[in-house]
């Protein structure tokens, strides 16, 4: 799999400048009053996952060559064959429009900073825990783990930079955090019925799950072994969610990594798992969480869904004019990403890129992105040819060109031709 595909062209190949970006300006148009309560809340949430970006690259997940021909329900698909990469590189990313426009593989270039950490203890830790889990469905007692043992490798390892946003990206993709078939979590942190290994497969049908993993976070022998620990217990419970949670912790800070460089967090979270399916969506996840933690408000319902939605198709492979599998087709092509997406959390849109630009509330120009827009890149006169939905710290879930799978990418580039973001929710 090659990476990203911000390297925006026309439909004829040829490079446009990229449009001017505000990357945070906090008196930037369209940004909320924030009441004291909300920026107390944002300084003890905000973990900075600028660093995630640094590895949004190939990470294996294009599909089987078997798999590369688009759907070919009508004349104007079967064209399409013609993208089907060649061996100098993926075929430029297309619309059910035809349109197209080029791959890219780099990162941002905005230096990574260290995330803070949830206060330590008392009534603003508890007040922090049920208003952030309530935001984003997280068991209060699941969010009250990963909290707590990010503050106990703040005061162990405070050079790791751990962030409650990893344990909660990991948690979510490998157990839903210890919900998955129907279980709870209790009020002591154990899952209501021990949890063995899950069976994970991904689109192609092949096992990705680790032998003998369990538990919550679903830890591996090896990793269980070398670095179980406990702060409540005198022996460790891998079904506990707080030694698992800190457990994990200790092997994503282990060998002295530093999780805000975007290496060190790659290699941290690898280390639990290192398959390219559990990466991109534990990655994509994390963004989430870390977004709206540093955004300090609640976000809208219908975008937690479209992303949420967008998140568990990361894998599915590219198809020209694909709808995704709940309508037939093997896949999704761009817009059939994000019109399937919102159409999950109740939204109906047009359904192309180009129509999906010029119907939906502009967001305005120099305004940077927010979690759910839609980012779209081309000529707003002539052909809006692709677009991918914001997830936060300059990243993107799209499905981007014949032979690589929906995954997620940079929004922005160096010379890139990005004509701006619309808002569903508007």
């Amino acid at each position: 799999m090659t990476a990203g595909d911000d390297d925006r062209t026309t439909a004829h190949g040829d490079a446009t400048p990229a449009h001017p970006v505000d990357h945070g300006d906090p008196e930037s148009p369209g940004t909320r009053d924030r009441t004291p309560r909300h920026r107390a809340v944002l300084i003890a949430v905000v973990s900075t996952v600028v660093a995630l970006a640094v590895f949004a690259v190939a990470l294996g997940l294009g599909p089987r060559e078997a798999d590369l021909t688009p759907a070919a329900t009508d004349d104007e698909r079967t064209d399409a064959t013609t993208g089907v990469p060649s061996a100098t590189g993926p075929a430029a990313p297309s619309d059910a429009s035809g349109a197209t426009s080029g791959p890219a593989t780099e990162a941002p270039t905005t230096p990574p900073r260290g995330p803070d950490t949830p206060p330590a203890s008392g009534p603003r830790f508890e007040e922090w825990v049920d208003e952030v889990a309530g935001w984003l469905d997280i068991p209060r007692r699941a969010m009250h783990a990963y909290a707590a043992a990010t503050v106990t490798l703040s005061d162990e390892q405070p050079q790791c930079n751990l962030s409650w946003v990893t344990l909660a990206g990991v948690g979510r993709t490998v157990s839903d955090h210890g919900r998955t078939g129907d279980r709870a979590i209790a009020d002591d942190g154990t899952v209501s019925d021990p949890i063995g290994t899950i069976e994970v497969r991904d689109f192609e049908g092949t096992v990705v799950s680790q032998p003998g993993a369990a538990g919550p976070l679903q830890l591996t022998p090896r990793v269980w072994r070398e670095w179980q620990a406990s702060a409540t217990h005198d022996t460790p419970d891998i079904q506990d969610l707080d030694d698992a949670a800190l457990t994990a912790g200790r092997a994503l800070c282990a060998d002295r990594r530093d999780l805000s460089d975007g290496d060190g967090w790659l290699a941290g979270v690898s280390a639990l798992h290192d398959e390219p399916l559990f990466l991109h969506r534990t990655l994509a996840t994390a963004n989430v969480y870390g977004t709206v933690g540093q955004d300090g408000d609640e976000p809208h319902p219908a975008v937690l869904d479209a992303v949420f939605f967008a998140i568990d198709k990361i894998g599915l492979p590219y198809v020209w004019g694909g709808n995704g599998r709940e309508r037939g087709d093997q896949g999704f092509d761009c817009s059939g990403l994000t019109t399937a997406a919102y159409g999950e959390a109740g939204i109906d849109m047009l359904r192309t890129a180009h129509t999906q630009y010029h119907s939906i509330t502009p967001v305005p120009a120099g305004e940077q992105p927010r979690l759910g827009d839609l980012v779209f890149y081309g000529e707003p006169e002539t052909k809006i040819h692709h677009v991918g939905l914001y997830i936060g710290n300059q990243q993107m879930i799209d499905a981007p060109t014949f032979g690589q799978a929906v995954q997620v990418h940079n929004y922005r580039r160096p010379g890139d031709n990005y004509a701006g973001a619309g808002r569903p929710t508007a």
